[in-house]
Parts: structure tokens; C-alpha cells; sequence
């Protein structure tokens, strides 16, 4: 039989298994012991781990301190495989920004998925970029990234309506820099078990976890040695990974290492390198993993999935300390605070970090030669010493504390709080007392926060941020990466490129004012146009007008914006995820909104507005408008009519003014339409879920592309019968009926005035006579000649409905046409402006003119007058084809008098009776 080994832990575990006997029986003994047995493992592994926690300054202190000690040759990192790329870039940018893998275009998983999207924040104050510094920076080092690639992020998500990776997708306006993106971290250290971290919370007396691991963690640990930090930091991964509560987290977890350790093995065996050469660094919650494939040796096998077809692209985006603390569930400030703690322990220990040449805002750091690996022996306990010695109370740091307490007070008062210097006396008092309460004798930044918020908040924030934001402003401030212009994708560099005339500084983060005067300098044209592009494509805040505008037809000849393109630099690098050019990017998405199974025919018709306005393209144009037509036809309802006849007529009236003929596409929209609408209408009259609104779209529709529908061959026949078949029982579809019949000629005004009459008179109609007079409001859309005579019904109902019918309806009626009839006001006004008299004196002598007319007096009627006479009389009775002509267009008899005549029709005795107009034009014409 083999000895059994012996391990330095060997003490600690019987001591801690001794007490736990004691005091909690074996289930707390076996996790106890199980804890220092993954330590043991995990130390005793050929290829050194070195457990991190993500964002943390005690793991970016010791692996500043363990790469310049160790020297490694090799350093397999826990970060996406297929991100490794990417991570040369990060010279061309300012901390913190995120490296991302974006992907629209899905082969292998759900649609509705779309677009996926994986980012991986990197600060300074971090030991992964500490080990992607020194690997990049250091001759012949070698950096493998060994954590499953983004497509197996999906792949190993719970198939649900949403893919959720490691953690799910921020909401809210501080997560804008990552927008919807799955973030992936190094060394998720939270206690997947909300019992457990309240019990820590409650008894730490602190408010969230991450005061917690600042003062039990990150303090203790920024100063240990490396045997202590990796025995501690393996320990506190343990313990959160045996108290999970997550099962199907903790199989992905597994996954993952089984993941990460096949492909370190792949490494060494494909290039030959010694493991004692090689360092490891994962998440804490990784280092011991009690999975198969842990280790050099191991031989259990493990297949790795192939990936999908889905076609991943790859970039650089900015971020945030406000970002990440969004993406990872972290306390407000926590990241800020955890860069101030970085810079400031750095400078106590006189530590030189890694960093990359040529980054912006970063010296270049000396390289040192590699020193031989120190030899590494059996393990010694540390544990032991560190568990059992009491912590140890950082001294009272006066100058900082007053330094803190000064700004403060200077910060809150240039934010319009007043505050004094008793006030900054009193939060120097108020965070030593709260430190002392928490069992801490030098106060931290929470407390301090904390004495503040409570020392200057009153009752009311007199501005944009309250106290506890500006503690986060003045500890570390919300610190915004950026992604430079090497680094960017190709339309980004090309929308820089082409803005340049402007001579703006486009990759501020500042908002800045453009001014073209395009009438001065026609060079600037090309830069309007890009502009207006991006509007169309960014968020409404990255391009902005303030003055001009594009329509169809119509061009400024002076513009301003306001460009934050520097401020939303995410929003544009992903642009660039679509195509090389603002026009190609463009081009695919109105191809794909007109493409899309929801598309409608109102939508294809605004995206070839969209074509026409911004591309300039008549061959785009023309195949947007084709797929309109292809849309109208498999419509089967008449919901989109109004948008339908509104962008119809619009583009119809642009291609006259501005193009010799109309292309093919309209010509085919208006018969496909007429033959379209036709069809529908009787159905439509009589469909409860079909509005008058969408009714009285479609005949204006029909009524206003007759002559161009006629002229392609229609047959008028079809839209009498679709009226002559319509019979609507809603009391407003009844009046738009009528309005039909009498744009036909199918029935008369006068008819038509009978039959308003005759209801206004019927004391069982009269509740409902309002309906009829939204019908005849919509009317006004198909048939603009009735506009005088909806006031004239409008008018009666005013003056011949009882109050109880009348005042109940009123605010109705304001409602509804402000909702349904908005566009339609402006023409109503004016025909009652024009009705109605001009001023208060003529309203008692006013007469309307759908009254019955006075008798004209009798003296003017026996004296009528002859029949005109001159050279303009006998010109029209020589040639008396244009008079026929109008006469038979305006539906009278064409009738001629002879000289000398007395006058019998009746627009002679008309002029007779009121010969003021006839009077007022002869002066005119003298």
C-alpha cells in the first residue's frame, strides 16, 4: 500500500473539522474540510493558478507583483478565445472600454434572438489587463486565451425568448455604453445564495456586498504576499462555489472548466512548453474545480461543440465605470472607488504596473529582462496565520480624510448646496464616529459617503446630483473609456474622414456646433448629406439638427447641428458591424425593414421616401417601390389607408414636379390600388374593426387617383359598383356613403341637404345626428368640394340640437378630431372663415347661404336687361366651342341667346338681381 501524502494543510484541516464538530455537526465539518482540501488541490497543481477577482485592486497588486517575480513564458487567460484579436487594439484606446463580438445575422440560433452581442470590460485597476500589458509588452511571452468563444456563450444559454450568458442584460440609462450586451467578467465573486449574503451583510454592517469585499477582502489582501493571497482567494472561491444554490449555473460553470483545462492541454502538448513556465489566471470561483479534466495531467476526455454559422464580428467599444457596475449588479461607485484604492496603493508601494505602449493617457512602463522562475516548493500554510490572527485596523489617515471632507464641501457647493466649513468639520467627525460603529478605525469611502450624505443633504437637491454622487464624482469619478481612430471599423474612420471639412474635433465627448451655409460653400454639401444619414441612423442624440430640414423636394441652404458622435462612439463602431459605408448600411436596413415579414405597404412606401431623401438612388428607389405593390395587393385590410394615401400622394406630387415621367411603380401602385380599394369597400363599410377614418383613406384614394387609374386603363364602372354595393348601418360610415354617392353624381347637394334636414327633424336620429357629422368631417378627405357644406351641417346641428344632446357631445367631438381628423382642421377653418362674417357688426345682419335668398325687388325683375354685347360677345357666340365645353362640364344646357334677348336662365337673372359683383369687375377690368 502507498503512503498517504501529506499536506501542509493537514493542521488546519484537522482543527477546522475538530470544530466543526463541535459546534455545527458534519455537515459543517465536511464543507469546512472540503474548503481547505480544494486549496490543497488547487496549490498543489503542476501549472500554477492565479485566482482574481474581476475589477479587483488586491488581484491587479499581486499580479503586478507575481509577473515581475515569476516571469512567465506562457499565460493562459480566461477570457473568450476568439477575442484574442481584438486585445492588440487596446493600444489604440483610452481605459476602460470593452471588447465586443456582435452578431445580426443568426445561423444556428432563434431569430428573435437578434442581434447577439458579448462584451468583456477591461480598467486599468485589473489583473487581466496587468497580464495583457505584460504579455503584449514582454519579448517572447505568449498570451492564450482558453475560455469557450461567444458562439458557445449562446450555445450553452437556456433556450428561452432571450439568451442569458453570465449575466443578463442591463437595464437602464447607465448601461447605454454596453447597451443590451451580454457581459462576460474574470472571477465572479458573489455568493450565488441571498441568505448567505445578507447573514455577511448584516453582521459586516455594511449595505451592499461590495463595501463588504472592500473591507474583508480587497484591504486585507492588498499588502499579503502571493503565497497568502492565492491561498485566501482560492479559499473564498471555494466556499461561494460549495454554498451554490444554482445547479444549472453550476453545470455551466463546470462546463466551462472542463473547457478551459482541454484547451491549455491542447496548448502544451501542440508547442512543447514547461507548465512551471506557464501561469494560469481564472476566477476564484474557478481555481478549484473539483471537475475530471482539472489539471495537466489528466487525461478524461472532453468534446468541444462546434460552432455554429453565425457570423461573428468583432470590435472595440467605450465604457464606463457606470457601465460596468450596470452589467455586473455592482453598488454604484464600487468601480470608481476601486480605481482610486489602484492609483493610491500603487504609489504606496511603489509598484510600476503594466501598461501598453503608446496608450492614450499612459507612460510607457520599463521592461525588465526575465529572471529565471523562482523554485517552487511545497506549499506553506498561510491559512492558518490569516484566519486565526484578529485583522489588522488601519490607522487614522487624517490628511486624506480632511482632504476628502474639504472637497466635498467645495464640490457640493459649486452644485448649489449650502454647505460651510462646519459642514465639513462635521462629516470629518461623523465618518470616524461611523468607522468606530462598524469596527474600523480608519474610515473608508462608504463611510465617508455615508457622513456626507448625512451631514449635507437636506431635505431638497438643489441640482442634477445628489451628495452620494458626488462623493463618486470626488473619490473617483465615473471615468469614460474611448476607442481610437486605428482602432475603429471602417465606416467609422470613413464617417470621421468625410466630416473633416467641418473642423470639429469629432471624437470628444463633448457636444459641439456645426454650421453650413451651402450657398457660401457648396463643398459642405457631401457632409449635409452624411449627416442626415447618420440622423436617420444613430440615436437622436449623437446628430441632432437645430436648424434646416429635408423633405421631398425641398433643400436648406443653411444648417446647424449638434454632433456627439464621441459620446455615442458605441452606436457608431457598431454601424460598422453592417457595412463599410453609411450608404450600404443604410441601403440594407430599409431593404430589410421592406423585407420583413411584417412589413406593409404604408412602410414600403416610407421607405422609399427614406431611398429618395438620403440615397439619391432612382434604381433603389424603383425596387422599393415594386415591393410596395407586391404588399398593397396581399393586404386584406385597410388599416394603413390613411398612411397609404398620405406618403402616395406626397411621392406622386414629388416625381411630377421633378421627373419628366412617373416611374413604373406608381403607375402600378395607383391601378393596383384602385382595383385594391375597390374590393375592400363594400367590406369595409360594414366591418366594426374598420374605422371611418381608414374608410374615407380609401376612397380618398380612389377618388383622387381616378383620372391617373382611368387613364391606365381602369374601369369606373368597378368603383360605382363597390359604392352601389356598400350599405354601412354606423351612422358615420352612412354619411360618408353619401358623400360618395354625391362625388359620383349619384345623388345631389340638394338631395343630399333634404336628407340632413330630414334628420335633424326626426327626434329618434337626433341623439346620434353627431355620428353622422364625423362621417361628414372624414368626408372631407375623398371630396374637398364639401367642405362649405360640412360647416353648413355643423352650423344647423349648433343651432337645432337640444343642450342634453349637444353639451354632452362637445368634448367628444373636440377629441375626436383632434385625433382622427387633425390634417383635415385647417381646410375647415378656412371654409369657415370665409362662411361665417369677418366681424361682430355684420353677425345680426348675416344671412347664411344655405338659407332661402330674399325676393329680389320687383323693380329689378321687370326690368331684366338685354343680352350682352361688343367684340367680346361676338367672339364667344363665333366660336362658341369653349363656352359649350364649360357649360356642359359645369352640368347646365348649353343654350345660346340671341343679341337683343331678354335673359331666361337663370345665372342671368342671378346677375340681375345682385349686379354688385358684375358692377365691381367691369371697374376692375377699366
Amino acid at each position: 500500500m502507498s503512503e498517504p501524502v501529506t499536506s501542509a494543510f493537514d493542521p488546519l484541516r484537522e482543527q477546522l473539522a475538530g470544530a466543526a464538530r463541535e459546534f455545527g455537526g458534519d455537515a459543517v465539518s465536511a464543507l469546512l474540510t472540503g474548503m481547505v482540501d480544494d486549496v490543497d488541490r488547487a496549490l498543489r497543481e503542476e501549472l500554477e493558478i492565479f485566482p482574481v477577482c474581476h475589477h479587483s485592486p488586491a488581484s491587479a497588486l499581486a499580479m503586478v507583483r507575481r509577473l515581475r517575480d515569476k516571469q512567465p513564458k506562457v499565460i493562459y487567460l480566461e477570457l473568450c478565445e476568439d477575442l484574442q484579436p481584438l486585445l492588440t487594439e487596446l493600444r489604440n484606446c483610452r481605459l476602460p472600454v470593452a471588447v465586443q463580438a456582435f452578431a445580426t445575422h443568426l445561423d444556428g440560433f432563434p431569430q428573435e434572438w437578434a442581434p447577439l452581442s458579448v462584451v468583456a470590460p477591461i480598467t486599468e485597476a485589473s489583473a487581466e489587463y496587468q497580464a495583457i500589458a505584460y504579455a503584449l509588452e514582454t519579448p517572447g511571452v505568449e498570451l492564450v486565451l482558453v475560455d469557450r468563444s461567444t458562439d458557445h456563450v449562446f450555445q450553452w444559454a437556456e433556450k428561452e425568448d432571450a439568451p442569458e450568458g453570465e449575466h443578463a442584460r442591463p437595464q437602464g440609462e447607465e448601461a447605454g455604453l454596453h447597451g443590451d450586451a451580454v457581459g462576460v467578467e474574470i472571477g465572479d465573486l458573489r455568493p450565488r445564495f441571498a441568505e448567505l449574503e445578507e447573514h455577511l451583510l448584516h453582521h459586516g454592517k455594511v449595505r451592499h456586498w461590495s463595501e463588504w469585499w472592500d473591507q474583508y477582502v480587497e484591504q486585507p489582501l492588498s499588502g499579503a504576499d502571493h503565497d497568502t493571497y492565492r491561498q485566501v482567494m482560492t479559499l473564498i472561491g471555494s466556499l461561494f462555489r460549495r454554498l451554490s444554490r444554482d445547479p444549472a449555473r453550476l453545470a455551466a460553470d463546470e462546463d466551462r472548466e472542463r473547457y478551459m483545462w482541454t484547451r491549455m492541454r491542447e496548448h502544451l502538448a501542440a508547442t512543447g512548453a514547461d507548465p512551471a513556465d506557464c501561469l494560469y489566471v481564472c476566477g476564484a470561483f474557478h481555481a478549484a474545480s473539483p471537475v475530471e479534466q482539472f489539471g495537466v495531467r489528466s487525461t478524461a476526455p472532453f468534446t468541444i461543440t462546434p460552432r455554429t454559422g453565425t457570423t461573428w464580428l468583432y470590435g472595440l467599444i467605450p465604457s464606463s465605470h457606470s457601465a460596468i457596475e450596470a452589467q455586473f449588479g455592482l453598488a454604484s461607485g464600487s468601480v470608481s472607488i476601486a480605481a482610486a484604492t489602484w492609483a493610491k496603493a500603487v504609489k504606496r508601494d511603489g509598484l510600476t504596473p503594466y501598461r501598453l505602449a503608446g496608450q492614450k493617457g499612459a507612460r510607457k512602463a520599463a521592461v525588465r529582462k526575465p529572471a529565471p522562475a523562482p523554485g517552487r516548493g511545497p506549499a506553506a500554510d498561510r491559512l492558518t496565520g490569516f484566519l486565526s490572527r484578529p485583522p489588522v485596523l488601519d490607522a487614522l489617515d487624517e490628511a486624506e480624510l480632511l482632504g476628502w471632507c474639504v472637497d466635498i464641501v467645495r464640490l457640493a457647493r459649486r452644485n448649489g448646496y449650502l454647505a460651510s466649513t462646519a459642514d465639513a468639520i462635521a462629516v470629518f467627525e461623523t465618518s470616524i464616529l461611523l468607522a468606530g460603529m462598524r469596527g474600523r478605525a480608519r474610515p473608508t469611502p462608504y463611510d465617508f459617503q455615508d457622513a456626507a450624505v448625512t451631514c449635507i443633504e437636506k431635505d431638497v437637491v438643489p441640482g442634477r446630483r445628489d451628495v452620494a454622487r458626488l462623493c463618486e464624482i470626488l473619490l473617483g469619478s465615473d471615468r469614460v473609456g474611448s476607442v481610437g481612430y486605428d482602432a475603429l471599423p471602417p465606416l467609422a474612420r470613413n464617417v470621421l474622414d468625410r466630416l473633416a471639412p467641418l473642423g470639429l474635433d469629432l471624437e470628444k465627448r463633448t457636444i459641439q456646433r456645426a454650421l453650413l451655409d451651402l450657398r457660401a460653400d457648396p463643398a459642405l454639401g457631401p457632409c449635409s448629406d452624411l449627416l442626415w444619414m447618420l440622423r436617420y441612423l444613430l440615436p437622436p442624440e449623437a446628430v441632432r439638427p437645430i436648424m434646416g430640414e429635408r423633405r421631398l423636394g425641398e433643400r436648406s441652404i443653411q444648417e446647424s447641428w449638434d454632433l456627439a458622435l464621441g459620446k455615442h462612439q458605441r452606436s457608431l463602431i457598431e454601424l460598422g458591424y453592417d457595412g463599410v459605408t453609411v450608404e450600404q448600411v443604410l441601403e440594407q436596413r430599409l431593404r430589410r425593414r421592406v423585407w420583413a415579414p411584417e412589413a406593409t405597404a404604408a412602410v414600403a412606401l416610407a421607405a422609399v421616401e427614406d431611398a429618395v431623401l438620403y440615397l439619391g438612388s432612382r434604381r433603389f428607389a424603383d425596387e422599393l417601390g415594386a415591393r410596395a405593390v407586391e404588399l398593397l395587393s396581399a393586404e386584406r385590410s385597410a388599416d394603413d389607408a390613411p398612411e397609404v394615401l398620405r406618403r402616395i400622394r406626397r411621392l406622386l406630387a414629388y416625381y411630377r414636379a421633378h421627373e419628366p415621367e412617373l416611374p413604373a411603380w406608381c403607375e402600378e401602385f395607383a391601378t393596383a390600388g384602385y382595383a385594391h380599394y375597390c374590393t375592400l369597400l363594400p367590406t369595409a363599410f360594414v366591418d366594426d374593426d374598420t374605422g371611418v377614418r381608414q374608410v374615407g383613406a380609401m376612397l380618398g384614394f380612389l377618388f383622387s387617383m381616378e383620372s391617373l387609374a382611368l387613364a391606365l386603363g381602369c374601369d369606373r364602372a368597378q368603383l360605382e359598383l363597390a359604392v352601389r354595393q356598400s350599405h354601412p348601418e354606423a351612422p358615420a360610415k352612412v354619411a360618408l356613403l353619401w358623400a360618395a354617392r354625391t362625388q359620383l353624381g349619384l345623388l345631389t347637394v340638394a338631395e343630399l341637404r333634404e336628407r340632413c334636414d330630414e334628420l335633424l327633424g326626426n327626434p329618434l336620429v337626433v341623439p346620434s345626428f353627431p355620428q353622422y357629422i364625423m362621417g361628414f368631417v372624414q368626408a372631407m378627405e375623398p371630396v374637398p368640394a364639401l367642405s362649405g357644406f360640412v360647416v353648413e351641417v355643423i352650423s344647423k346641428a349648433f343651432g337645432r340640437l337640444p343642450d342634453s344632446v349637444l353639451l354632452p357631445w362637445l368634448p367628444k367631438l373636440i377629441t375626436t378630431l383632434r385625433a382622427e381628423a387633425a390634417e383635415l382642421m385647417p381646410a375647415l377653418v378656412r371654409e369657415a372663415g370665409r362662411t361665417f362674417p369677418g366681424s361682430l357688426a355684420g353677425v345680426d345682419s348675416w344671412t347664411p347661404p344655405w338659407s332661402s335668398q330674399p325676393a329680389p325687388a320687383p323693380g329689378l325683375v321687370s326690368r331684366p336687361a338685354a343680352a350682352p354685347s361688343g367684340p367680346a360677345a361676338e367672339l364667344l357666340s363665333t366660336h362658341r366651342t369653349a363656352c359649350d365645353a364649360v357649360a356642359v362640364l359645369l352640368g347646365c344646357e348649353p343654350t345660346w341667346q340671341a343679341a337683343g334677348a331678354s335673359p331666361a336662365s337663370p345665372a342671368a337673372l342671378l346677375l340681375t338681381a345682385h349686379p354688385e359683383p358684375v358692377e365691381a369687375l367691369a371697374a376692375l377690368l377699366a
